[in-house]
């Protein structure tokens, strides 16, 4: 199978997910554009799928020989990607990137699962010394000393279907929490994705409020949450209840052993407009005999999803923070500030999103198909950086 090169993705995501629309229509909001909105959003695309965030790297990229294989028309400087991304509209890359995943479920992306969740979480992003925008956060040592300022985010996921693809995030505000952000977002996911195209919200345990379940339900979904001593009565009904009673099942997770305990009758708390809740429990020993014991707390009944089911749902929260979080800061520079403004910001993060969800569905789906074997990340880019080198073929005809 051919390798990936800028052509062949481009034309990937034209012709599969009809990205051509947007690329030439993103929401430019310049008032004399002299070099092609398009131009300019294909080359930061570029620079985060060769893990090049700094808009300096992608000034050194379309200003040297690779400009050609790169699929851009013309050279430019950072101050060029500084000005445009302040004035790119964040909508309009939040509704493509929502379409990228309906399309990729038309197109059987995640017909190896049964049921699709949606994951929001926070992480910190970026720390600076002084405040130049609308989420600059300030920092406090513990004798009240001001250390700086930072930026924080919410995030949210698909999990749970074999592909984790994050696809939209919300800054906190000032003196905001990630719970209000969260919320915004999941209203915001549901709306952009269609209210049947997920089935669950999982989340930790800072979620396990009244408000947030009630949320969940009231956009259609079912709720996943981890149950912790925010919860005391209820927790200490599960445990009271499992202590001494043999696990519901036992299942096999490459080599580690997992218990399950399973009810579903417990008593809602007070301002909980539940008829009950459902409680799993599970310890995961490993080989070495350590073990990692949680519960969870959920509205569906057992009758419709099963122990295992549910297990692996709980268990897909983490996907947001290995291959969210942790792959968006450790190679593509989430915490880096490029150009300090309150859109530009959020464009690069949500760029950063949409360079992770395409380049996993290229990489996963579509070059694994037939017996070719997955290909990994770093393979992958060092396929685009040869590609970039690669001679240009002489038509001798």
């Amino acid at each position: 199978m051919s390798g990936p090169t800028p052509k062949r993705l481009k034309q990937f995501f034209c012709r599969r997910f009809g990205l051509g629309s947007y690329l030439r229509d993103p929401g430019d909001g310049r008032l004399r554009p002299q070099i092609p909105a398009e131009t300019l959003l294909w080359a930061e695309m570029m620079g985060e799928f060769l893990r090049e965030g700094s808009f300096h790297a992608v000034e050194a990229l379309v200003r040297s020989p690779a400009r050609r294989a790169l699929g851009v028309q013309s050279g430019f400087g950072d101050d060029a990607l500084a000005y445009f991304t302040e004035r790119l509209d964040p909508q309009r890359m939040r509704q493509a990137l929502a379409s990228v995943l309906r399309q990729a479920k038309r197109k059987k992306a995640f017909e190896s699962t049964r049921f699709i969740g949606l994951a929001p979480d926070g992480t910190r992003a970026a720390r600076c010394r002084a405040p130049s925008c609308g989420f600059c956060h300030p920092v406090y040592g513990t004798d009240r000393k001001l250390l700086g300022y930072r930026h924080a985010l919410s995030m949210i996921s698909l999990v749970g279907a074999d592909l984790s693809l994050p696809f939209d995030l919300e800054p906190y505000k000032v003196g905001e929490s990630e719970y209000t952000a969260s919320q915004r977002l999941l209203k915001r996911a549901v709306e952009h994705l269609g209210p049947r195209f997920a089935h669950y919200a999982v989340a930790d345990g800072e979620y396990a409020t009244a408000p947030w379940l009630h949320l969940v339900g009231e956009l259609g979904l079912h709720a996943v949450a981890r149950l912790k001593g925010n919860l005391p009565e209820l927790y200490a009904a599960a445990q009271l209840r499992f202590v001494d009673t043999p696990p519901t099942r036992i299942l096999h997770e490459g080599r580690d052993r997992v218990e399950l305990w399973d009810a579903d009758d417990f008593d809602p708390w007070e301002n909980l407009r539940w008829p009950s809740v459902r409680v799993l429990r599970y310890p995961q020993y490993e080989p070495d005999g350590t073990a990692l014991e949680a519960y969870w707390l959920t509205d569906w009944p057992t009758a419709q999803v099963s122990s295992p089911a549910l297990y692996r749902m709980a268990k897909s929260r983490w996907e947001i923070e290995n291959q969210g979080f942790n792959e968006a800061k450790t190679f593509h520079a989430l915490e880096h500030i490029a150009h300090h403004h309150a859109n530009s910001l959020l464009i690069r993060w949500l760029l950063i999103l949409f360079v992770l969800t395409m380049e996993r569905l290229y990489r996963l789906r579509y070059l694994h198909r037939g017996t070719h074997p997955r290909r990994t990340a770093i393979e992958f880019v060092r396929a685009l950086r040869l590609s970039l080198g690669a001679p240009p073929f002489a038509d001798t005809s």
